[in-house]
């Protein structure tokens, strides 16, 4: 294949043009799309980088008033948790006392029962002492006791006080 310099030539200046007209249409008809959604693009970019810049200006904002919240609600904390201790340690010693009161009572009503139970048991047994007493002297009275005979009768003495 040879080819002459005149076909070179017009190789080239029809490429040229060629490459000339495609660069007027696109400047023309494309250009302006092409710019602008380039300029879309940077625009979007840039209000992305800003709102970025925002949330994260906010989200400090919001992490700072947390943490002082955060600070204020331990201190509430730890107020209400010593006024809860306060408030038990006067209760306690409220309930002990009435408790204390209560066993005084308790045992004061104790010592009356047992002193009139006492009472009671002392007078039932002078009666029964007593009518035991009549009752043993009309015996011997009644009998001429020996020896046999005396033993008989303290043995039916003492079962008669095991059965009362």
């Amino acid at each position: 294949m040879n080819i002459t310099i005149g076909e070179l030539i017009g190789n080239f200046i029809l490429v040229a043009g060629s490459f000339l007209l495609l660069i007027v249409l696109i400047k023309k008809f494309a250009w302006g799309n092409i710019t602008s959604i380039f300029e879309e693009r940077a625009k979007k970019i840039s209000d992305d980088i800003d709102s970025a810049e925002s949330a994260r200006q906010k989200a400090e904002e919001l992490a700072q008033k947390r943490e002082h919240e955060l600070a204020g609600s331990r201190e509430e904390a730890s107020t209400i948790l010593e006024t809860a201790k306060e408030t038990a340690e006067k209760n306690k010693a409220g309930i002990l006392a009435d408790a204390a009161a209560e066993a005084g009572r308790l045992k004061e009503k104790a010592k009356q029962e047992i002193a009139q139970n006492k009472a009671e048991a002392l007078t039932s047994i002078r009666g029964e002492v007593a009518d035991l007493s009549v009752e043993l002297a009309s015996k011997i009275l009644a009998q001429q006791l020996d020896k046999d005979t005396q033993s008989e009768l303290i043995d039916r003495y003492i079962d008669k006080l095991g059965d009362a």
